[in-house]
C-alpha cells in the first residue's frame, strides 16, 4: 500500500466527516488568526516609529542633544567653523496638535535650508505653487515667507488643503495658521507613510512658534572619520552630549518591548485552545474509524502506514486551517492595529500607522506554528492508532481502557508541568520568557488534570444529581466519566480558556484598584492646570511662572504648587531613555507617599530633596538597578555631570519607565531654564470648586491654550487610557473561549456519533426526545460547571504570576492583588453557558433520531 493512497484514504475520510473537519479548521485557524493578529500589529507599530524616526534623521549618522534649555545656537557656528564641519545640520523640533484633524499630533520639525541637502533627499520632489521644484529652492521659499511650511502630499489631502492653504496647529503658547507653500511627493510608499505626519518650516519659524529663539533641538552630524568626535565633544557645552540617532531610537523601542511581549504571549493560549480541540478532533477521528483500521491492519497494512494515514489528515487539514487563519489573521491585525498604535501612543510615544504591511516572516511563522500546533496535537492519537491491535481496534472500549490506564500518568505530568513552572518563577531572573514559559507550563499542568477533576467530580455529583434530576441525574455523571477519552480533552481546552479570563481579569482588576488607590494618594490638590497633552512623551511645556503667581492670588486658592516636567540625559544608561524628572515646589499628594524603601533622616524625604537628593519612582529603580545599596544616578546639567543620591524609591503608575522626584530649587540651581510645566491648586476650606474653575479659565487661562481640570476629571482621564490600554487584553480573552466552545461543540458531536447505538437503546426502552435532550444537557452542564470549577484555582495562580512576576519584570510595577467574587462568578457563569450552548445542537439532533436506525449503528 503506498503513500497516494493513504492520502487518497485521508481525503476520502475528510469529506465524510465534514463537521468534524471544519471544526478542527476553525480551531486552527482562529489560534493562528490571533497570533497572526498580533504580531501584525505589533511589527506595524515598530515599522511607523521607525519610518518616522528616519524620516527626521535622514543620513545622519550623529547627533548633539542638550537639556531642557536646549544647545545655543551658536554651537552651530563653532562645529562650522572652528571645525570645518560642513556636513552638519541645526534642527528645531517639537510634536504639535492639528485643530483641523481633531488634536492629531503632528511633528514640526524646523531647518536650515542651506545645510538640509546632504540629511533628507526623500525631499527631492516637491510641488510649490504648482511647480516641481528640487528641495533646496523649495526650501529657501521658507526665508523670504514667515509662517509658511510644507507637508505630505497625503496629509495635504487629509487636511482638505491645496497649497497657497492653510493649516492650524494648537501649541502650548497658544493657535497659530501656517501657510503651505508646497507639498512633498516622495517617490515610494515607505516615505509617503514616513513622512505623513511631518510638517517642515524653516529654523527661524519654528523657533518663533516654540518659543525657543537662539536655541535648537540638536544637531544632525554626518560623521565619516570618528578621529572627529573629541574635538565635538570639546565643543559641547555642559549639559550636552553626542549620541547616534540609532542608539536614541534602539532606547526608545525597548519601551514597548515588554508590552508587545505580553500581546504575543496572551495570543498563544488561543493556539494552546486550539491544540486540545486539534487532540480532540483527531482522537475521534481514530475512535470513530476504528472498524476501518482494524480492518486495515487484519488485511496487511502496516502500523507506519496507518500513522501516516492519521497524520496525513491532520496534516491537510492543519495545513488548510492555517491558510485560512493567516487570511484572518491579516484581516484582524488591521482591527488590532489601531489598538495597539493607540495603547502606545498612550502610554509611551506617538505612532501613526497609515497601512498595514504584510511580513514574509509573520506569514512564515504563523504557517509553521499553525501545522506544528496540528501535527503536534494529532502526534499522540496517530501513535495509538499504530499500538492498538487488530481485533483490538475493533472494540469501542479499548480507547476508554487506555484513558482509564493513563490517568495516573497524565496526573503525574501535570504535579511535574505545575512544580517545574514554580521552579522556574524562582530563579533569580528578570527574564520574561522565562517568566511566560513557567506560566504555561503552570497552565497546562493545571488542564492535565483535568481527568482527575472530571472522575471525582462525577462521583461528587452522582448522588446530587439523582436528588435533582432522578435516573438522568445518575445517567449523565457516569456517561461524562465513562467517555472520559472524549470529555477530559474538552474540558481541559475549556479550563484553559476560563482560567485565561479569570487570571487576565483579576490581573486588570488588581490593576484598577492600584491604580485608584495610588490616585487617592498622588492627586491632593483640588485643581490641575497643564498644557494638552499633545503626545505621551511630551513633557517639556514651557509655560510662563509668573503665571503661577497670578493664580494664587486669585480668591478662594490656599496655595499653589508648581512642577517641572523633563527629559534630563544620564550618562551611565545611554541603552535607556532620558530620566524622566519632576522638580517641584512642594508635596501634592492627598495622604502619606507610600515608599518601597525610604532612608531619609528621620523618614522626612523633603528635607532631604531640599538638601539636593531625590527620590525615584519603583519602574525608574527597578530599570536602572537602584537599591538602597546602589542608590544615586549621574545627571547631566548646565554645571556639568552632577551625581544625586537616591534616598528613597516610591510607589507610582504614571510611567512604566519611571519618574525622578527632585526639588524646584535643586533644578534651579543646576539648570538654567526659567519655565514650569504644571500647577496643581490647593482650595481654601470654603471655596466652591467651581467658581474658582470658572474664574482661572477666563481670568487666567484667556487667550492660552492650558487647560485646568478638577481632581474628578483628571482621575477620569487617567481610567479613559485605562480602559484603551486593556481593550486588546479583552478581546484576546474572549477568542480563546470562542475557541474552547468549538472544543465543547466538537466533544458532544463526538459522543452523540460514538454512542449512537446507545442513544437508540435509551429511546427503544421508552426514553422519550424530551429526556434525551436533557441527558445530553446535563452532561455539557457537568462539563462546563467541573471546567469552572477546576479554572478559578488556576485563573488565580495565573493572575499571582502576572501580577507578582510578569508585571514586575515586565513593568516593574508591584501591584495589589485584590481578589473578588463577581468576577470568579462572571467566570464560572462563562464556562457552564458556552457548554450548554454548545450542547444545543447536539441535543437538538437527538431529538430526531430514528431509533431503528441508531440500533443498526456499529
Amino acid at each position: 500500500m503506498k503513500i497516494p493512497m493513504m492520502l487518497r484514504l485521508a481525503g476520502r475520510s475528510i469529506s465524510r466527516r465534514l463537521l468534524q473537519s471544519v471544526l478542527f479548521v476553525v480551531g486552527v485557524a482562529l489560534g493562528v488568526a490571533v497570533m497572526v493578529a498580533i504580531d501584525l500589529a505589533n511589527s506595524a507599530s515598530s515599522r511607523a516609529f521607525d519610518l518616522s524616526a528616519q524620516s527626521v534623521t535622514g543620513k545622519a549618522t550623529h547627533q548633539i542633544i542638550g537639556g531642557p534649555a536646549g544647545l545655543p545656537s551658536d554651537l552651530y557656528r563653532q562645529l562650522r567653523l572652528e571645525l570645518g564641519l560642513r556636513e552638519a545640520a541645526p534642527i528645531v523640533e517639537e510634536y504639535v496638535a492639528a485643530v483641523d484633524l481633531g488634536g492629531r499630533p503632528l511633528r514640526l520639525l524646523g531647518v536650515d535650508p542651506f545645510a538640509e541637502p546632504p540629511f533628507r533627499e526623500y525631499l527631492s520632489r516637491i510641488e510649490v505653487d504648482g511647480r516641481d521644484e528640487n528641495t533646496f529652492e523649495a526650501l529657501n521659499a521658507f526665508i523670504a515667507a514667515p509662517n509658511t511650511a510644507l507637508i505630505a502630499e497625503t496629509l495635504a489631502a487629509r487636511f482638505g488643503v491645496e497649497v497657497g492653504g492653510t493649516i492650524r496647529l494648537r501649541l502650548a503658547s497658544g493657535q497659530v495658521d501656517l501657510r503651505i507653500i508646497g507639498v512633498l511627493r516622495p517617490d515610494d510608499a515607505a516615505s509617503a507613510e514616513a513622512l505623513d505626519s511631518l510638517v517642515l518650516t524653516d529654523i527661524a519659524t519654528a523657533q518663533e512658534l516654540l518659543g525657543r529663539d537662539g536655541t535648537l533641538t540638536r544637531i544632525d552630524l554626518i560623521i565619516r572619520d570618528d578621529s572627529l568626535l573629541p574635538a565635538i565633544s570639546a565643543l559641547l557645552p555642559p549639559g550636552a552630549t553626542i549620541t547616534t540617532p540609532r542608539d536614541q531610537t534602539s532606547a526608545l523601542g525597548q519601551m514597548t518591548a515588554a508590552f508587545e511581549l505580553n500581546l504575543q504571549a496572551l495570543s498563544l493560549l488561543a493556539l494552546v485552545v486550539g491544540v486540545f480541540l486539534i487532540y480532540n478532533t483527531v482522537s475521534f477521528s481514530v475512535v470513530q474509524r476504528r472498524a476501518m483500521l482494524g480492518t486495515l491492519r487484519a488485511l496487511g497494512a502496516t502500523r507506519g502506514q496507518i500513522f501516516t494515514l492519521i497524520l496525513s489528515e491532520s496534516l491537510i487539514l492543519g495545513a488548510f486551517g492555517t491558510l485560512i487563519g493567516l487570511g484572518l489573521g491579516v484581516l484582524f491585525g488591521r482591527a488590532a492595529v489601531s489598538l495597539v498604535t493607540q495603547t502606545i501612543s498612550d502610554l509611551y510615544f506617538t505612532v501613526s500607522v497609515q497601512r498595514v504591511s504584510v511580513d514574509a516572516f509573520t506569514l512564515v511563522k504563523g504557517a509553521l506554528i499553525g501545522v506544528g500546533a496540528s501535527l503536534g496535537a494529532a502526534l499522540v492519537p496517530s501513535i495509538d492508532a499504530t499500538l492498538t491491535p487488530p481485533i483490538g481496534s475493533l472494540r469501542r472500549s479499548a480507547l476508554e481502557e487506555n484513558a482509564q490506564r493513563l490517568l495516573p500518568i497524565v496526573t503525574t505530568a501535570a504535579v511535574v508541568l505545575t512544580g517545574a513552572g514554580a521552579l522556574l518563577l524562582n530563579i533569580p531572573t528578570d527574564s520574561i520568557v522565562i517568566s511566560f514559559g513557567a506560566l504555561f507550563a503552570i497552565v497546562v499542568g493545571g488542564a492535565l488534570l483535568t481527568p482527575l477533576a472530571l472522575v471525582g467530580g462525577m462521583r461528587l455529583a452522582t448522588p446530587i444529581g439523582s436528588a435533582l434530576f432522578g435516573i438522568l441525574g445518575r445517567m449523565a455523571p457516569r456517561a461524562v466519566a465513562r467517555s472520559l477519552s472524549r470529555t477530559s480533552v474538552a474540558v481541559a481546552a475549556l479550563t484553559v480558556a476560563v482560567s485565561t479570563i479569570v487570571g487576565v481579569s483579576v490581573m486588570i482588576g488588581s490593576f484598577r484598584s492600584t491604580v485608584a488607590n495610588w490616585l487617592d494618594t498622588t492627586l491632593g490638590a483640588d485643581i490641575y492646570i497643564s498644557p494638552p497633552q499633545v503626545t505621551a512623551t511630551q513633557v517639556t511645556a514651557n509655560v510662563d511662572p509668573a503665571l503661577a503667581a497670578r493664580i494664587a492670588a486669585l480668591p478662594g486658592i490656599a496655595r499653589v504648587v508648581t512642577g517641572r516636567n523633563v527629559d534630563l540625559i544620564a550618562p551611565d544608561y545611554p541603552d535607556l531613555p532620558p530620566v524622566r524628572v519632576t522638580a517641584a515646589t512642594g508635596e501634592v499628594v492627598a495622604t502619606e507617599r507610600p515608599f518601597l524603601w525610604l532612608n531619609a533622616p528621620d523618614g522626612d524625604y523633603w528635607a532631604a530633596l531640599d538638601a539636593g537628593a531625590l527620590v525615584v519612582s519603583e519602574p525608574f529603580a527597578f530599570r536602572r538597578g537602584i537599591t538602597p545599596e546602589n542608590a544615586q544616578i549621574t545627571l547631566l546639567t548646565d554645571r556639568g555631570e552632577q551625581t544625586f543620591p537616591i534616598v528613597g524609591v516610591y510607589y507610582d503608575y504614571s510611567t512604566d519607565q519611571g519618574i525622578a522626584l527632585m526639588a524646584d530649587a535643586v533644578y534651579r540651581r543646576y539648570y538654567d531654564d526659567p519655565f514650569i510645566t504644571s500647577i496643581a491648586v490647593f482650595l481654601a476650606p470654603d471655596a466652591d470648586l467651581n467658581a474658582v474653575l470658572d474664574t482661572i479659565r477666563t481670568e487666567a487661562l484667556a487667550n492660552t491654550e492650558l487647560l485646568a481640570q478638577s481632581n474628578r476629571s483628571l482621575r477620569n482621564g487617567v481610567f479613559d487610557v485605562f480602559e484603551r490600554t486593556f481593550a486588546i487584553t479583552g478581546a484576546l480573552r474572549m477568542l480563546a473561549v470562542v475557541v474552547a466552545f468549538i472544543g465543547i461543540l466538537s466533544a458532544l458531536m463526538a459522543l452523540q456519533l460514538e454512542q449512537t447505538r446507545q442513544y437508540g437503546t435509551m429511546r427503544a426502552v421508552g426514553m422519550t426526545p424530551r429526556q434525551l435532550w436533557r441527558f445530553t444537557l446535563l452532561q455539557t452542564g457537568l462539563m462546563g460547571g467541573t471546567a469552572g470549577l477546576l479554572a478559578l484555582p488556576i485563573g488565580a495562580a495565573l493572575a499571582w504570576v502576572l501580577i507578582y512576576v510578569i508585571n514586575l519584570r515586565s513593568f516593574g510595577w508591584t501591584l495589589q492583588l485584590t481578589l473578588t467574587a463577581d468576577e470568579f462568578a462572571l467566570a464560572f457563569i462563562v464556562a457552564l453557558a458556552a457548554a450548554l450552548l454548545a450542547g444545543v445542537y447536539p441535543a437538538n439532533r437527538l431529538t430526531r433520531l430514528v431509533t431503528a436506525q441508531a440500533l443498526r449503528a456499529e
